[in-house]
């Protein structure tokens, strides 16, 4: 299996462009689907595709953040220790590849920014193993983050069970709908039982005989990196020890504002409950850095390595929201919605969302973003289909069919680069490597889980 895997991961290599060439060919295509399928015009559509380049600057920065804070953790000396310690368990690629996908799936059940974690913890243990083949290890980091969709950052269950959300407020729900039919739900729970067996089974099965780790891939300037944080810290010293340096060599301060923060952490918790966002994850990650790193020279110092790559988020992520506003402001997404579910009966309209949710998410790959545009007109074709039925029941449809929204949006970014931009920016450091180079591996594993999540919206029971 290994060998049908490196096939494709060959032709993706041959016709699959660059990460931003993708955005660009994505916004075209859109662009024309917008003036052939809408009533939009050449500036209505252009107009539209403006409005939307500014619509993911908040998320752009939390991915910034959420990365160069979370890679800034994995540079201190305790945490590297610790990554040491873990090669005395796993010492072998073929044990590597399905410890990832498991340690990744259930930290991204936690919360689906966590899969910068498993980025970390990836590329730390590739330094220690040999013979790892290192794109295939990055596909397996990215592929794990698909379970989050059934965790606790899971963002349509949550939006559905938020008081006065705006589907309620525009009347297309009377009333919100418990995680119990979402999270909680039979199906939920089967997609997440089947991720964790068969997922680590599964590239294990395909792990790729030969090796290209990334002790091969790292140029020479990258491995033999002439100063350590310590010893960069102790080189902008001045020769005679000034107030300056005493300040920024001395922790008092920085251990005073990462106690402030973790007295916050505290608060939040227990007032809060287990409610982890990008925000509290982010913050999370700079008070760990402040106590890990303890004096602000250094941690100034690791801030600079850890955001030395972040290129791509920085310009991508307008462009992508770009195509999200041309498929919201033309009503695109709407006329695609529409046209899959007047087709849709009580027995087809789960694998319908689900076939709707994949599409969609290649021009919005943003489950909130996507939901907003699809989910309404998704929801009124289900009440039709449901006129006669028992409430419940409809209200059981519509979580079936919003879940399946969701499973379909988060499988298909194993084929759209968009997310890889927070993984490529830990494991990329120091190497040459392209989305072409990790896409083809993923085509596989797609494939099958398509065909076992598609058969699991159908006919597991909510």
């Amino acid at each position: 299996m290994g060998d049908l895997g490196e096939q494709f991961t060959n032709l993706f290599k041959k016709y699959m462009p660059n990460a931003f060439v993708f955005a660009l060919v994505l916004t075209i295509i859109t662009a024309v689907s917008a003036l052939v399928w809408t009533e939009s015009t050449i500036m209505d559509t252009i107009s539209a595709w403006y409005q939307g380049f500014w619509q993911l600057l908040e998320f752009g920065m939390q991915m910034t953040l959420l990365l160069v804070t979370g890679y800034s953790i994995a540079l201190s000396p305790i945490i590297k220790r610790f990554f040491s310690k873990l090669t005395q368990f796993i010492q072998t690629p073929r044990q590597l590849y399905p410890f990832i996908i498991l340690i990744g799936m259930l930290l991204s059940a936690v919360s689906w920014g966590w899969i910068v974690i498993t980025a970390v913890l990836g590329r730390e243990l590739a330094l220690r193993i040999k013979g790892v083949n290192y794109p295939y290890l990055i596909a397996c980091v990215y592929f794990s983050g698909g379970v989050w969709v059934s965790g606790f950052s899971s963002t349509i269950p949550l939006l559905l069970n938020t008081e006065n959300n705006y589907l309620i407020e525009a009347g297309v729900l009377s009333g919100t709908i418990p995680t119990s039919y979402t999270l909680g739900s039979i199906l939920n729970m089967s997609i997440i039982g089947f991720s964790l067996f068969f997922g680590p089974l599964l590239f294990f099965l395909l792990a790729p005989k030969k090796s290209n780790g990334l002790e091969e891939m790292l140029s020479s300037k990258t491995q033999n990196q002439e100063l350590t944080i310590l010893e960069e810290a102790e080189s902008m010293k001045q020769k005679e020890i000034s107030f300056s340096d005493r300040q920024n060599n001395s922790p008092i301060l920085q251990y005073v504002i990462g106690l402030m923060g973790l007295v916050y952490i505290i608060y939040y918790f227990s007032t809060k409950g287990l409610d982890i966002n990008l925000n509290i994850m982010i913050f999370i990650f700079i008070v760990m850095g402040l106590f890990l790193h303890q004096t602000p020279i250094r941690y100034g110092i690791v801030m600079k390595r850890s955001s030395s790559n972040i290129s791509a988020i920085l310009f991508q992520f307008p462009f992508y929201a770009g195509i999200m506003g041309i498929m919201k402001y033309t009503g695109l997404g709407n006329e695609l919605t529409n046209a899959m579910v007047s087709i849709g009966t009580i027995e087809s309209f789960p694998f319908l969302a689900f076939l709707n949710g994949a599409i969609v998410n290649f021009a919005i790959p943003s489950a909130g973003g996507e939901f907003a545009v699809v989910g309404p007109s998704v929801i009124d074709a289900v009440k039709e289909l449901g006129v006669g039925l028992p409430e419940l029941q409809v209200t059981k449809m519509i979580a079936r069919a919003s879940m399946s929204i969701a499973f379909g949006e988060s499988l298909t970014n194993s084929l759209q680069p968009f997310y890889l931009l927070l993984i490529l920016p830990i494991m990329g450091v120091g190497i040459k490597i392209q989305a072409r180079d990790v896409m083809g591996y993923l085509f596989i594993p797609f494939i099958l889980f398509f065909i076992a999540w598609a058969l699991m919206v159908v006919y597991v029971p909510l």
